[in-house]
């Protein structure tokens, strides 16, 4: 089973979020950047799973420029047993999306896994079109897999319920909470990850669909006001009029 996981990085979700040149341009000054959770603690570990149940290899792709690298090296580390990463700034979900399925059909990969969205962005944009490029299936925020073969059985948490769905690779999925229990590198990982192999390959033609105008924080919270325990009238009153919640 040849199994691609896309990984990105995030900052931290400690990091203070500023912006720069007339809020166009995220400030990265002072931020401490992660995997994306959901790439790394559902995607990767679930495809460590398949890979050891079943056999075959996992690789991380990862569009971006050398500043990741030690971001890639951590997936690496956890256990993938090589990484590529596209030479490109990923501006743009299509654009990262048309990077990624390029090299996935090209080395056929049996199963495509990402997270469910980055927690920067939160677009969830890019598995569906990496899907709809390669003209496979596509599972949005799975939140279990079992493999049996090549045909896979997939849960995904819906409105009111859950959802059960078979598929048969080659498809791509989006790993959401649940999918698997996420994994600390261990030092025995940590070493190996320095000699496994990570191919720097250039971009592909491709073209940026959007572009971002502007940024803008949301608003600062306002000050909390505290009621007395025993004066439910003044808290209704507020509710109802300041509030307006009820």
């Amino acid at each position: 089973m040849k199994i691609l996981v896309c990984i990105s990085k995030a900052p931290d979700t400690t990091a203070k979020i500023a912006f720069t040149d007339n809020n166009t341009q995220f400030d990265t000054n002072g931020v401490q950047f992660i995997i994306n959770p959901y790439d790394e603690w559902y995607a990767l570990v679930k495809g460590l799973e398949i890979k050891e149940a079943q056999g075959g290899s996992v690789t991380v792709i990862n569009v971006g420029k050398a500043d990741n690298d030690p971001t890639i090296r951590k997936a690496l580390a956890i256990g993938a047993d090589d990484a590529v990463r596209i030479d490109a700034e990923p501006t743009d979900a299509l654009y990262t999306a048309k990077q990624i399925a390029k090299y996935a059909k090209e080395n056929n990969f049996d199963l495509v896994l990402c997270g469910k969205e980055t927690i920067d962005y939160n677009g969830s944009q890019v598995g569906g079109m990496i899907a709809a490029i390669l003209d496979q299936p596509f599972i949005s925020n799975a939140s279990k897999m079992e493999m049996d073969g090549n045909k896979a059985t997939v849960q995904r948490d819906i409105q009111g319920g859950k959802e059960v769905i078979e598929v048969e690779t080659p498809f791509v999925l989006s790993a959401a909470k649940g999918m698997a229990e996420a994994r600390i590198p261990n030092m025995r990982g940590i070493m190996a990850a320095r000699t496994k192999p990570l191919n720097v390959i250039e971009p592909a033609e491709a073209e940026n669909a959007t572009e971002i105008v502007s940024y803008e924080l949301p608003p600062a919270k306002g000050d909390c006001k505290y009621i007395d325990a025993d004066n439910a009238a003044e808290l209704l009153e507020l509710l109802r009029n300041e509030a307006k919640v009820i």
